[in-house]
């Protein structure tokens, strides 16, 4: 039975010259009872759908109905979760659900509202945090707030407009877990949007794809038994031929070709990368391609009022000349502070860390860093951001050829035809491109990479791990990114670093990716021995997810060979 249905829906913004098309001959039906999910990515509609279900846009032509009536604005059967909180900020949890309660059943009895506010307080694992104000909850704990105040409204529909994209993994994936749990628990109609691919099958019976150009897409049923355990899942036969579906569909329908390459590289060399004498040459190393970066009994303490604070402790790590590390690990393990401390933008505390023989101390445009937020001068095109670093580091070069240079990264990450924009008319993955550009202008000897895709979505951000491996493969730059993601670690890594849990973080283990390259997204989720990965990776995560000790000490390094045993 259909509870909310589309009949040849279209939805546009502006008129005539300006106006914008965003949706276009809808057709859907949502069925009473069921999960379904509208996977999609930035640009496809996503939140337009969505407000037309919750009656906070109407269509331009067609018809949106709920149980047969046209929609005609918000109604308390509709309940909304958004991806901002929206929480009063001087009350407590208990305080901001009860407020939603009071509103849509003013007449009902005190202590019915009190038992009501409790339940669904106690249904988002909130009971201890009920006297608590937002500004003393986590994002995960404040988005359960909003679930909990939805859900209390007692909606017949529950819409979900990307409720879990602003939190990191760990918390969005425990969030998604429970939504299913509350879905099983109160067996709401649910319509989830979402751009994570794992969410959607995790939750769905079905998933239909949004495309680019406003229309729905291919359809996909999810016939994996519920309970859907993450772990599990990452054996199933089923979620591993939907994942490749779904991936390979969303990624040929959105990602357009990149700007071809037209220009070639001039043969200039940066200043750190120029030959210095033999006997200084010799004496620093400088020629060795093995221990190329060494990490060597690095700790990071911080002083606190209750004394030393260690962050991070006897970090050791190893790397070739050319070698591209991923280093993973939960929020708060001193991922970002290794990362720092090798930019030289944050000092070690003990140890010492060398790069081509030489201590690594202060900020040097020989170790370019590509951080979540590409820090761009707004007022500078994307050109002159690249350019003042190239300015510096090839001082010997002809303006001419110091231009080539910045082309040349530019066309690479596909801003051929944007290298004149000034860098506030740019959308985050734009700018992140020109980030990604500068970094490899630089021709430095060490990439530093702090999450550069975590403010980005699924598919800008499955573009540039591309970009940014197709450029990698034309540099070899030693290189360290930083990333929450298992996929993207294994995806750009010949090896994977996983940090324990802080305070005291060091490394827990190191996997070797033994896969072909050059590597694309789509390749590798065919690949036997891509799954095996990624199951060390993601078993070594759950060991540690509350930050207990395992029980086994990890072995420091391992293969998919020995994982399969």
């Amino acid at each position: 039975m259909s509870i909310l249905k589309f009949s040849n829906v279209s939805k546009s913004f502006g008129e005539g010259t300006a106006k914008t098309d965003v949706l276009r001959n809808i057709d859907l039906d949502v069925r009473d009872g069921e999960f379904l999910v509208l996977l999609g990515f930035s640009g496809t509609g996503k939140t337009t759908l969505i407000n037309l279900m919750a009656g906070l846009e109407f269509p331009t032509k067609g018809e949106v109905t709920f149980k047969g009536a046209p929609i005609t604005g918000p109604g308390r059967e509709r309940g909304v979760i958004f991806q901002n909180y929206s929480l009063m900020p001087w009350l407590t949890v208990t305080g901001n659900v009860k407020l939603a309660v009071d509103t849509v059943f003013p007449a009902m009895p005190k202590v019915e509202k009190e038992a009501l506010v409790a339940k669904y307080v106690k249904m988002v694992g909130l009971s201890h945090a009920a006297g608590r104000r937002p500004a003393e909850l986590s994002g995960g704990m404040r988005q359960r707030v909003n679930v909990a105040r939805a859900l209390a409204m007692s909606p017949e529909l529950l819409l979900l407009d990307e409720p879990l994209s602003s939190l990191d993994a760990l918390t969005r994936a425990n969030l998604a877990d429970e939504i299913e749990h509350i879905w099983e628990a109160d067996k709401k109609t649910c319509v989830l949007i979402t751009n994570d691919v794992d969410e959607a099958i995790v939750l769905a019976d079905r998933i239909i794809a949004l495309n680019p150009d406003g229309t729905l897409g291919e359809e996909f049923r999810v016939s994996i038994p519920r309970p859907r355990d993450r772990g599990a899942m990452n054996h199933d036969p089923e979620f591993k031929r939907l994942r490749g579906a779904v991936t390979k569909y969303l990624m040929d329908a959105g990602i357009q070709s990149r700007s071809e390459e037209t220009k070639a590289v001039p043969t200039v060399t940066a200043i750190h990368n120029e030959p210095v004498p033999a006997a200084l040459s010799e004496a620093q190393g400088s020629s060795r391609t093995d221990k190329y970066l060494e990490f060597s009994q690095i700790h990071k303490i911080y002083p606190t009022p209750k004394g030393p604070l260690t962050v991070v402790e006897d970090f050791n790590l190893k790397m070739d000349k050319g070698e591209f590390i991923s280093l993973i690990g939960h929020s708060g393990c001193g991922k970002s502070t290794v990362l720092t401390m090798a930019a030289g933008l944050n000092d070690i505390s003990k140890g010492v860390i060398n790069l081509d023989g030489r201590g690594v101390f202060g900020a040097d445009p020989e170790r370019a860093v590509v951080f979540q937020s590409p820090s761009l001068f707004p007022w500078l095109t994307a050109k002159e951001n690249v350019s003042v670093g190239v300015d510096k580091v090839y001082p010997r070069a002809s303006r001419a050829e110091r231009q080539d240079v910045v082309e040349y990264y530019l066309e690479r990450v596909g801003l051929g035809d944007s290298m004149d924009k000034p860098a506030s008319s740019l959308s985050n993955g734009m700018k992140q491109r020109v980030g990604i550009a500068r970094a490899f202008a630089l021709s430095p000897k060490l990439l530093l990479l702090d999450e550069p895709f975590g403010m980005l979505d699924s598919l800008t951000r499955w573009e540039l791990q591309e970009v940014l491996m197709e450029v990698w493969s034309r540099t070899k730059v030693t290189a360290v990114c930083v990333t929450h993601d298992v996929d993207e670690a294994i995806l750009l890594a010949d090896r994977v670093v996983m940090m324990t849990n802080g305070p005291q973080a060091t490394i827990g283990r190191i996997v070797e990716v033994d896969l072909p390259r050059p590597r694309t997204r789509k390749a590798l989720l065919e690949h036997p021995d891509y799954y095996l990965y990624r199951e060390q990776v993601l078993s070594f995560l759950e060991e540690y997810e509350h930050g207990a000790t395992p029980k086994a000490k990890a072995d420091k390094q391992a293969s998919p060979k020995q994982a399969a045993a």
